[in-house]
């Protein structure tokens, strides 16, 4: 009998990560499209829960309010989150 491989994960996301999540989000009164930073809430075999401060928004059709969004464990559209450094 075979088996299907897991995927290779670029990175393994705990609950209490900060990330950043490419989504459409509120900045001032303007909706955009680029990087927010959220707290990972949740994580499972297939998907990872991101919670946000500011409402997000599932998709640029009907942009339903929301505060959480969920990715795929292998998505190109979270990653760690960038530390500024203080000068």
């Amino acid at each position: 009998m075979s088996f299907m491989r897991s995927p290779d994960l670029q990175h393994a996301f705990e609950v209490g990560d900060v990330v950043e999540a490419f989504c459409d989000h509120e900045k001032g009164s303007d909706r955009i499209r680029g990087w927010l930073k959220g707290i990972v809430v949740q994580v499972d075999n297939k998907m990872v829960a991101v919670q946000f401060r500011g409402n997000v928004f599932l998709t640029d059709g009907w942009m339903v309010p929301d505060r959480i969004l969920w990715y795929p464990t292998n998505s190109e559209q979270i990653r760690p989150a960038t530390k500024k450094v203080k000068e």
